[in-house]
């Protein structure tokens, strides 16, 4: 029952999407439905795949991304603490 939810949910999507415009012939329709799949699949973050896309999980790459956002985080939280603490200092 959760596969067929998804594939239901990834049509409603793509349908929703396809609604937003007018196609005056069935090529126009064609490349319209390519660059949807290949948004969905290569460009948009699911939320489902913990902010990855579908190309990134499919080829191996989410525990590098991860790794990556996570030093970055770290990195960011760092650097605020340090600025902070400057801050404190100067108030002083």
């Amino acid at each position: 029952p959760q596969t067929q939810g998804k594939i239901e949910r990834y049509h409603r999507t793509m349908k929703n999407v396809v609604k937003l415009n007018h196609f005056y012939h069935p090529e126009e329709l064609i490349e319209a439905l390519g660059n949807f799949v290949d948004n969905y699949n290569n460009r948009r973050y699911h939320e489902s795949l913990q902010n990855l896309t579908p190309a990134d999980v499919y080829c191996g790459r989410s525990e590098r991304i991860l790794e990556k956002r996570q030093q970055v985080k770290i990195d960011s939280l760092n650097k605020r603490r340090q600025l902070y603490n400057q801050q404190k200092l100067i108030n002083l």
